[in-house]
């Protein structure tokens, strides 16, 4: 059998579009609920979350030089540190610890 890649196509271009588009024709008031207000501020935020950290922790080669980077990154950009100092220390952890654990 053969299939048809733009069959496919045009099934995720559908349901991409959909999900996008219902909310907006849905929703037409301003929500008002403090849960569900509260839930919409985050999702940028989990997403995010969600992408990066075990990315970070997988591309490395050894999970303990990952989660180093991650440690230290997150405690600089704790204390406020600038992204440039953030990703400098991650980035010298990640190359010190594979350095030392060859």
């Amino acid at each position: 059998m053969q299939r048809n890649p733009y069959l496919y196509i045009l099934a995720m271009a559908s349901v991409t579009y959909l999900i996008r588009v219902l909310p907006l024709t849905l929703i037409r008031k301003e929500i008002k609920n403090r849960t569900i207000r509260s839930f919409l501020y985050y999702v940028p935020y989990v997403t995010l979350a969600v992408m990066t950290f075990p990315a970070s922790v997988q591309a490395t080669n050894s999970p303990i030089s990952g989660w180093a980077a991650l440690l230290v990154g997150a405690a600089l950009a704790w204390f406020g540190k600038s992204l440039f100092v953030v990703a400098v220390a991650a980035c010298s952890s990640v190359f010190l610890l594979e350095l030392f654990l060859r």
